[in-house]
């Protein structure tokens, strides 16, 4: 299928979408934020303190976790060369979690940064082992390769639950495995920028990665070190993974939806699509946080569940619409 037709100048209009999105959810919540009570006497200072203390680091949390997964979903469908596999449909999400539990039981003091090196660090070697089992799969269709990757996931949240709860850390456990936006605050949030960066590096690299995803033969031909550029695309999507579980926990699906939702307008080169998937991922978990916090006001619903419900609907969606084209 050809992809459909999109001016570039729609770009703009696109981030115009996200920025009402934005200013949408710093007003939405169970404190009375308004434009009203920010310019009224006495409620100013209170009203201002929870705008700049909660509301704006939980929109630019989302923002930025929201772009970030969705390029790592799309990197890493373009490295394995599958549409259906993203972080928490390749063991790389689970693995991550495995990493910190681990930290938060031998050493329970290491500060945020090492706990995110050393979860990404397992979530390098969750993708690495996820590599590896698909190599040795004789079946390579498009639906094999992430239930591999679901499998594996299935085996290490089993084997971290089991030493979670020996250890009396299933709740921590459980809160990295549903994300939530409830707890971000001023302070709380800002290992997502490194995430931004590394988003930065893959917009920069893109080339070398759309080479990449056409196979070892065709990148060696063209002068393209096919193993370093490997290397580097799963550092990137495992340090992002981290970054982003250990500071609201995992969003599944979207780096699955989204990039494949992208590539029906924007076709498989990576620095065409790679802004309109950070825009759409951005977008994505703004609206669904937004919708959470709305559904059942005062309460909220995580957006991890909202994903879960969402993502796996339109997962189901793409499994069969490709199986009903392929035959």
């Amino acid at each position: 299928m050809k992809p459909l037709p999109l001016p570039i100048a729609t770009l703009p209009l696109a981030a115009m979408g996200i920025g009402l999105l934005a200013a949408w959810s710093l007003f939405v919540g169970v404190s009375d934020v308004s434009l009203a009570t920010l310019f009224d006497g006495g409620a100013t200072d209170q009203a201002t303190q929870v705008l700049l203390v909660s509301r704006l680091p939980r929109t630019l949390a989302l923002i930025l976790a929201g772009a970030a997964m969705a390029v790592s979903g799309l990197l890493l469908q373009m490295l394995v060369r599958n549409r259906f596999v993203e972080p928490s449909t390749a063991g790389t999400a689970e693995s991550a979690i495995f990493g910190m539990m681990m930290v938060s039981l031998l050493a329970p003091g290491m500060p945020v940064l090492g706990r995110m090196a050393v979860a990404s660090l397992c979530a390098l070697a969750g993708t690495g082992l996820f590599l590896a089992i698909l190599r040795q799969v004789p079946l390579r269709s498009p639906l094999v390769v992430p239930l591999v990757g679901i499998m594996l996931g299935g085996v290490i949240t089993a084997m971290t639950e089991f030493i979670a709860y020996r250890q009396d850390l299933i709740q921590s456990v459980r809160a990295w495995e549903t994300g939530d936006f409830s707890a971000i605050l001023l302070g709380r949030y800002e290992l997502l920028w490194l995430s931004a960066a590394l988003t930065g590096v893959a917009y920069l690299a893109a080339d070398r990665f759309t080479v990449a995803g056409m196979g070892r033969d065709v990148a060696t031909n063209l002068g393209i070190d096919h193993r370093k550029v490997m290397a580097l695309g799963l550092v990137i999507v495992s340090m992002t993974t981290a970054a982003v579980i250990a500071t609201c926990g995992m969003i599944p699906f979207l780096g699955l939806i989204v990039p494949n939702v992208v590539s029906l307008v924007r076709g498989d080169n990576m620095r065409g699509s790679l802004p309109w998937v950070a825009l759409m991922g951005a977008g994505l978990v703004l609206a669904c946080d937004i919708a959470g916090r709305l559904v059942i006001h005062p309460y909220e619903i995580p957006i991890g569940t909202m994903m879960g419900v969402i993502g796996s609907a339109l997962f189901l969606y793409l499994l069969l619409r490709r199986n009903g084209h392929a035959g």
